[in-house]
């Protein structure tokens, strides 16, 4: 039973299928449609979108 990983931004199908024994971590998930990228993991068909902090401005 394989899935096609959807993109988050905008939920179309991208080019990535899994299974339900695939594990991914810090995987960067790009969409054709929206061309956005994304950093996600995968874990028995669940998929969680990691937020990186946004870059500070280092002041001296």
């Amino acid at each position: 039973m394989d899935e096609w990983v959807l993109c988050p931004a905008c939920k179309c199908k991208t080019r990535i299928k899994i299974r339900p024994d695939t594990v991914l971590e810090n995987f960067p998930l790009y969409c054709p449609k929206c061309k956005h990228e994304t950093l996600i993991n995968i874990k028995q068909l669940h998929t969680t979108v990691i937020k990186e902090p946004d870059a500070q401005t280092q002041s001296r």
